[in-house]
C-alpha cells in the first residue's frame, strides 16, 4: 500500500501538538485524572501498551494503533504503532490536545465510534487530524473503568477508507482490545 498523494499537506512534526480545537468536556476530567494516577497508568510510552497498539493495528490492517488515556492536560499515546520513519507515511508524536481527533467523541459518548469513511459525515470530516495527517478511517472504543469513568480510548486510524461491509468486524476487534487493555490496567501489570 502506498501513501496517498496530497494537495498541500499540513503535516505537524511529531514533537508538536496538532492545532487546538474547542474541547468537548465530559465533566469528569478531575475524576479521570485522579483515577489514572491511582491506577498507576504510565504517562509516557510503555512497551506493553505499544504491543497492544501494534497487535490491534495488525489485526485490523490499519497503519496506526493507539492506547490513549486522557490526562488532565493532553491525550497521551502510551501505546502507539505507526509506520516506520522513512516509509513515506506521516509520523506522529505521542501527545495531542484533549479536543483533537475522534477520541474525545468516544470519551463523551462512552460508546465505540466506527468511521469507515470520515468523509461520509460532515460532523466527523472537519477535524484537525484529517487536515494535518490525512486520516480517512477511524475505529475507536472507550476504556471504561469499573467505576464508570472513561479513562480514554483504544483506536486505529488509516489513510484509506474502509468498506462499510467491514465496519462491524473492525469495530468488534477494536472493542475486544479495549476490554483487553482495561484488564491489563486493572490487574496492575501495565505499570
Amino acid at each position: 500500500m502506498h501513501p496517498l498523494p496530497r494537495r498541500s499537506p499540513r503535516l505537524t512534526p511529531a514533537d508538536e501538538p496538532l492545532p487546538h480545537l474547542t474541547p468537548q468536556p465530559d465533566g469528569l476530567a478531575a475524576e479521570r485524572h485522579a483515577l489514572i494516577l491511582r491506577l498507576g497508568l504510565p504517562t509516557e510510552a510503555h512497551p506493553d501498551y505499544d504491543a497492544f497498539a501494534r497487535d490491534m493495528a495488525a489485526e485490523t490492517g490499519f497503519l496506526y494503533g493507539f492506547v490513549n488515556p486522557f490526562f488532565a492536560d493532553r491525550q497521551r499515546f502510551i501505546g502507539l504503532h505507526q509506520p516506520p520513519a522513512g516509509s513515506g507515511y506521516p509520523i506522529i508524536g505521542r501527545t495531542m490536545s484533549l479536543s483533537d481527533g475522534w477520541c474525545p467523541e468516544v470519551v463523551v459518548r462512552r460508546r465505540a465510534l466506527p468511521l469507515h469513511d470520515v468523509y461520509a459525515s460532515p460532523r466527523f470530516a472537519g477535524n484537525a487530524v484529517v487536515d494535518a495527517i490525512g486520516i480517512q478511517s477511524y475505529f475507536g472504543a472507550p476504556l471504561i473503568h469499573d467505576s464508570g469513568i472513561v479513562l480514554g480510548t483504544v483506536c486505529v486510524t488509516d489513510l484509506h477508507k474502509r468498506p462499510l461491509s467491514d465496519a462491524r468486524s473492525l469495530l468488534g476487534i477494536v472493542s475486544e482490545y479495549a476490554q483487553r487493555v482495561m484488564r491489563h490496567i486493572t490487574d496492575g501489570s501495565g505499570r
